[in-house]
């Protein structure tokens, strides 16, 4: 498994679990993700990207979407897309990294650190009050973490678990798969004549 720049042909797929998943993402450009796949059998495993807000000549970024396919979640998956878009904001000359999430666990477990809102800088607090609109609930509360991108560590558990998995709709090593044929639906292919025997 590895995480790689999106590239153009990954574009049709991408904005298809971007749907599946309900993500908005209104200023969409394939450049900007990263996907998550096993380099043998070329499967995609997840997605994310970041953002850089710029106002007033004022950036901060912002770890926008994190994704993982339900048959992939569990394996360390988000924990190396998150790794990469880090490192990517690093690169990119930021020093602290905002998410906005109504799942905070997940993030503190890399270093991620909750912020007071009425302690934000007006810009991010700008922001964090437009994903809270959009994403809190009644029982899903948006809390504001951030961190410094040298800080991220991720869990020795998730990266045993990336180097090794697999999405959960393989067999496993070994299963024999026994396909179905149509004797198993009591029809008789050497009588049949159409695809779909209404006789």
């Amino acid at each position: 498994m590895y995480v790689r720049d999106a590239k153009n042909r990954d574009e049709a797929w991408l904005l298809d679990w971007i749907e599946e998943a309900e993500i908005e993402d209104p200023a969409f450009r394939s450049r900007d993700y990263v996907v998550a796949l096993n380099e043998e059998t070329s499967r995609k495993a997840g997605f994310g990207r970041i953002r850089s807000h710029n106002e007033d000549n004022r950036t901060f970024c912002e770890l926008a979407i994190v994704y993982t396919l339900p048959m992939w979640r569990n394996q360390g998956v988000g924990a190396h897309v998150v790794e990469r878009l880090i490192a990517e904001a690093a690169d990119e000359q930021h020093e602290r990294v905002y998410t906005f999430t109504t799942e905070p666990g997940y993030f503190t477990m890399f270093g991620f650190e909750p912020q007071e809102s009425d302690r934000l800088d007006p810009q991010i607090r700008r922001r964090f009050e437009t994903v809270r609109q959009k994403r809190e609930s009644e029982n899903d509360r948006a809390v504001a973490l951030s961190i410094n991108t040298d800080e991220l560590t991720v869990p020795q558990r998730l990266r045993e678990r990336f180097k090794y998995a697999r999405p959960s709709d393989e067999p496993a090593e070994g299963e024999v798969v026994v396909e179905e044929t149509a004797e198993d639906f009591g029809i008789d292919p050497t009588e049949t004549t159409y695809k779909y025997d209404t006789g």
